[in-house]
């Protein structure tokens, strides 16, 4: 499985963003998709994911601001950050798995990675 990822860039606070990630390949495995993300000096940490079936996670801190959607037909994610803050600034990296609620495992675990896109929020 292949993950080819897009997006990201500056922008300044109280913006808007939109990453999308396709897989490719034996992608009719996956069960999960998401992204994680990780800033200087800090752990990789989930953002959103979602299952196949529609059910999704985010962390916290962005819950009511980031939205996730999937097309499995086409087996894409897009995460829609919306009121970005200074610390959403991070490498931001898909992530899919084979099995459903991949957040339920650590972040090591995750079975296939896209290559990590930056975003950067300015004040």
């Amino acid at each position: 499985v292949q993950l080819q990822a897009s997006g990201g860039g500056l922008v300044q606070a109280g913006g808007s963003l939109n990453l999308s990630c396709a897989a490719s390949g034996r992608a009719f495995g996956i069960n999960t998709m998401g992204w994680y993300r990780q800033a200087p000096g800090k752990q990789r940490e989930l953002v959103a994911a979602i299952t196949r079936t529609g059910t999704t996670k985010y962390v916290e801190s962005v819950q009511g601001r980031f939205t996730i959607s999937g097309d499995n037909a086409k087996n894409t994610v897009l995460l829609q950050m919306n009121s970005l803050k200074l610390e959403d600034t991070a490498v931001y990296f898909c992530a899919a798995d084979s099995r459903p609620a991949m957040w339920r495992y650590g972040w090591k675990s995750v079975d296939y990675w896209g290559q990590g896109t930056l975003v950067t929020v300015s004040s």
